[in-house]
Parts: structure tokens; sequence; C-alpha cells
């Protein structure tokens, strides 16, 4: 039988998609971020789609594993952004490896905050381009928007730009979360320069500490857009960040 293969499916926008696939009956198996290893044939034995979350800041294997994927999938489907340059990388190899292919293209992640919970619980959060602002989109409705795309016909060549429903300065998201936790954070602006180290430690990647910076820095001059796909694929209005932090709490306490 063929199946779907969802990579990623212990993350936040993985789990959420096996777990929906699973429960709608159809055919699918799911390999986590930690053992991902595609370079393995076996793992793609009767795999007709693939549902990509990339695993590392950088496209250093991917020409490989596009190659692979190409040699037994019809389908990829893969979880992309418009502010990373090696999401370029692994797009342009998809689209030449030969299947049919679709790219769920989010802006912020929701679930990228969490990066924030040590500073919350401070009560400081202490970061660049406060006035940054993101629409950033709750992992469920990536997911959502993702199970349809899998589960349906007629998504071939198509790039889907995935948002929330507004966009939020990084210091109101600050706001958010701490009304989520019932207390009052505070943000402190740094410097682009003086932030980058703690960054770098953070993230491990100088090309995709640099992206962010360079994406933040633009989100400050030009908010990042909001668009209606998740409610045109989904029937349903994508959530708040505020319901996100709401669902979230626990994790900033």
């Amino acid at each position: 039988m063929c199946e779907i293969l969802v990579t990623g499916a212990s993350g936040h926008v993985g789990r959420h998609v096996f777990a929906s696939l699973s429960a709608a009956g159809v055919p699918v198996r799911g390999l986590s971020g930690k053992d991902v290893d595609l370079l393995d044939p076996v793992r793609l034995d009767g795999v007709e789609t693939v549902f990509l979350v990339w695993p590392t800041p950088n496209a250093e294997r991917a020409a490989p594993v596009i190659e692979l994927i190409a040699r037994h999938a019809r389908r990829v489907v893969f979880l992309s952004t418009h502010t990373h340059g090696f999401h370029a990388d692994i797009e342009r190899l998809i689209e030449h490896s030969g299947p049919s292919w679709t790219f769920l293209r989010t802006g912020g992640l929701a679930a990228d905050t969490l990066a924030l919970a040590d500073q919350v619980r401070s009560g400081v959060v202490r970061r660049p381009y406060g006035m940054a602002r993101r629409s950033l989109i709750h992992e469920r409705d990536v997911a959502a928007v993702a199970t349809h795309v899998l589960a349906s016909a007629g998504h071939g060549g198509v790039r889907y730009a995935l948002t929330g429903p507004e966009a939020l300065t990084q210091v109101e998201q600050v706001r958010v979360l701490g009304e989520a936790v019932g207390r009052e954070v505070r943000w402190e602006e740094l410097a682009p320069e003086v932030a980058r180290p703690d960054l770098l430690r953070a993230w491990g990647d100088e090309e995709y500490v640099d992206a962010e910076l360079k994406a933040w820095g633009e989100f400050a001059d030009s908010p990042e857009p909001v668009t209606n796909t998740v409610r045109v694929l989904t029937g349903r209005e994508p959530r708040s960040f505020r319901e996100w932090a709401r669902d979230h709490a626990d994790a900033f306490r």
C-alpha cells in the first residue's frame, strides 16, 4: 500500500500532521527529527509522498537526500520559509528532481518564541528589532494545511504562503506572552551586534543567525505580510498568537 512519509514526526508541526493523517485512516509512517536519515533507502520503500521537514539550519546534505527521494516518491510536500536562503536552495533541488512538489512557505512560527521561555520567566526579554512586525502562525494551522495538501489532489507546483491572522511586533508578542502567564514581561532592546553572539550560541549556525537578523530588520521597516491561505485551504480562520500563547503558557511559567 502506498504511504505518506512524515519527516520531523516528533516536531512542532510534524507530530500534528502524523496524528491527523493517522486519525483519518491515511496510510502514514513517521520519521522523527532525531533519527532522520533519508539516505537509507529502506525508509522510503512503499512511500508515494514525502512530507519533508528539513532537520538542520543549512542545506549541506540536501542534494543526495532529494535525489534519493526522487527515486522512490512521486510527490514531495516541503515545509519551507520565505526568510532563509537554505530553504530556497532545497526548493530548487526539489523542483529539478522530478516528483510533483508543493511548498508550504511559512513566515514566523509562533513556536519559535519558545526560545524566549527563560527570559520570559525572568521578566525581561533582551533582543534586537523590537519593532519587527511578524505574522506568526500556530503550528496546528500549518499542520492543518499540510494534512489537507497531503490528503488531496491539485496542489502540484504550488507555493503556498502561510501566516497567522495578524502581524505583531516582537514587543507586542512578549506582552502577549506575559498576559498568558499572568505577569508583566518587559522588552529590553539590544543592538544586533550585541545580540548576535547569544543567538549564535543558541542556534549554532552563522548563516541562520544572520538571515534571522536580516529578516527582523526588514520586518521593522515593512511588516511581514498576512495571507488568507489557511482559511482558503482549511475553511477556518487561523489561530491568533494570543491563542497560541494560552495553549503553551505552561512552557513559559
